[in-house]
């Protein structure tokens, strides 16, 4: 008995030891792993390689998104010539827009004329540099087949010929053509006629239209589509050939509107809109202005007008959506009403004949254009256009001696 008794306290005895050293064991083993742990995961340094400051850290995360941290500390001077820069960047973009506007207006043109397999106008094959050229102003001068005699007028008067009209060209940047489509006999008596006169004078522009009175507004945007396709100018001019016209004046009244993109300038009016069947200058599309007795909006008489190259532009890009009224002024008028236009009303474009231009002239407040209003034109402009020439017109010298 204790024999069993001794026997038992050494077991008991062995059991705590060991329980003991087992602790011990698994503490020591858990710092060494933490140990070793530790020195397997240490990030190792590169030699000569610092850690970024936090100021560095700021500037290394700003130019990873694209900052130049120079550009942060600006003076108020580097910030005006940025604001000044823009305005440039600005000006030069609008007139490389207007210039590309020009280019896409005769490319249409070119593809109209392809798609409905009508013969292009020998102007549009002029060599490029003739066509890139600048001018001051290009004159339509609009004309029907039975107005030679008119048209002679007119070349004996204030319009030069031959080797002065293509030196106006080349030293002053005026152009000036006689306008004219295509009879509705295409090859016929009457363009055979304007050939035989084109190939005399050499002064016609030949439109893709066929001619009519009730066709006006359309030979209108036909020929300003034309027109900017061909010569790159300021100013694009209309004026019929029974209208006496100083090319001097003309050129320089509207140089002084060549900085501003949008012009229209003429003699405004906003006379009434005729609704009875059988009058002169009846408009079908009355109705289309209110009720009876109402006027037209404001609009330049069609005598004569200009139009900025922007406008003009903008007829030959738009001109297959351009509605046409009776009245090709009111329909020039129409096509610029919501857009953001300078109308320029100029009663030196509107004179009457002598004894009205000549006053004027001897005052020193030369007329543009003259002509009498009871006709819409110089009344038997063919034989009178002489005598408002003598009483009215500028110095022979007036035109070459201009500085536009």
């Amino acid at each position: 008995m204790a024999w069993k008794n001794r026997g038992g306290s050494e077991l008991n005895s062995r059991n705590l030891v060991s329980r003991k050293l087992t602790f011990i064991l698994c503490i020591c083993c858990f710092f060494v792993g933490v140990l070793f742990t530790d020195r397997m995961w240490t990030e190792p340094e590169a030699k000569g390689i610092s850690k970024p400051t936090g100021i560095e850290a700021e500037r290394l995360k700003l130019l990873a998104d694209g900052c130049d941290t120079s550009n942060v500390r600006r003076d108020s001077k580097d910030i005006t010539g940025e604001v000044s820069k823009t305005r440039d960047v600005i000006e030069t973009l609008d007139k490389t827009i207007s210039n590309l506007e020009m280019e896409l207006a005769a490319a249409r043109a070119m593809q109209d004329s392809i798609v409905s397999d009508t013969p292009i106008s020998d102007y549009l094959r002029l060599p490029e540099p003739i066509k890139k050229r600048k001018y001051l102003m290009v004159i339509g001068i609009n004309t029907a087949f039975s107005s030679r005699r008119r048209r002679d007028s007119v070349r004996a008067t204030w319009m030069p010929q031959g080797d002065k009209l293509k030196k106006l060209e080349e030293e002053t940047g005026i152009v000036m053509r006689f306008v004219i489509g295509h009879s509705a006999t295409s090859g016929g008596i009457l363009d055979r006629a304007i050939e035989a006169e084109e190939k005399k004078h050499g002064d016609f522009l030949r439109l893709e239209h066929i001619e009519g009175y009730l066709e006006l507004s359309a030979k209108t945007k036909t020929y300003f589509t034309t027109a900017v396709a061909l010569w790159d100018a300021d100013f694009y001019v209309k004026v019929d050939d029974d209208v006496h016209v100083n090319i001097g004046t003309l050129g320089a009244t509207l140089s002084r509107y060549q900085s501003k993109p949008r012009v229209y300038v003429g003699c405004m009016k906003s006379g009434p809109v005729l609704a009875h069947k059988g009058v002169r200058y009846h408009e079908p599309e009355h109705w289309k202005f209110g009720e009876e007795g109402n006027k037209y909006f404001r609009h330049a008489t069609g005598q004569l007008y200009a139009i900025s190259k922007d406008l003009a532009t903008y007829i030959s890009i738009n001109q297959h959506v351009l509605h046409k009224y009776a009245n090709e002024d009111v329909s020039l008028g129409s096509w610029f009403i919501g857009l953001d236009v300078e109308h320029i009303d100029d009663r030196r474009l509107c004179c009457g004949t002598p004894p009205d231009c000549e006053w004027k002239a001897q005052a020193g407040n030369i007329c543009v254009a003259s002509f009498d209003w009871s006709c819409s034109g110089i009344c038997r402009s063919a034989d009178r256009m002489k005598e408002v020439h003598k009483r009215c017109g500028e110095d022979k010298t007036a035109v070459w001696n201009a500085s536009f």
